[in-house]
């Protein structure tokens, strides 16, 4: 009886230990590599899905990425614009790359923050420290 109660206790604690640490991870920025399709022109379309839970409003959210071919080499360096993002807002943005097939790369990096702005203007750190990437993709995306 004793054992039950200290085992119920504990496993309240841990729930609520987890809960916690699931909001903390919850609050930040991500961006997702939903889709890559190649396009009748030759090109690449990649589908993004950029979710904010930063608990701020942000005006203008750009990323400088490089892109990777097959071989490793670096063949492209683009700003992708998210443009405005209220917290808790997700946005699905297409970008399209011309004269590269989707299997001609391999990776893509987020190589730097080119703007990340609060609704009042003002610059926000987080738009890279506290980004997570994720891939649904064979192309590999992080930072």
């Amino acid at each position: 009886m004793v054992f039950r109660t200290l085992s119920a206790g504990l496993i309240a604690a841990s729930l609520a230990a987890f809960g916690a640490a699931a909001q903390d991870a919850d609050a930040r920025f991500s961006l997702e590599l939903n889709n890559a399709a190649n396009t009748d022109t030759g090109g690449c379309r990649l589908t993004y899905v950029a979710t904010n839970r930063s608990g701020q409003d942000l005006s203008q959210t750009d990323y400088q990425v490089g892109v990777f071919d097959a071989n490793g080499v670096v063949t492209r360096i683009l700003v992708l614009g998210f443009g405005a993002l209220t917290d808790g807002k997700t946005r699905i943005v297409l970008f399209d790359l011309a004269d590269q097939s989707c299997t001609d790369i391999s990776r893509i990096i987020v190589n730097d923050v080119a703007a990340c702005s609060l609704a009042d203007g003002q610059s926000a750190d987080f738009c890279l420290s506290g980004l997570a990437t994720s891939s649904r993709t064979d192309i590999q995306f992080g930072t």
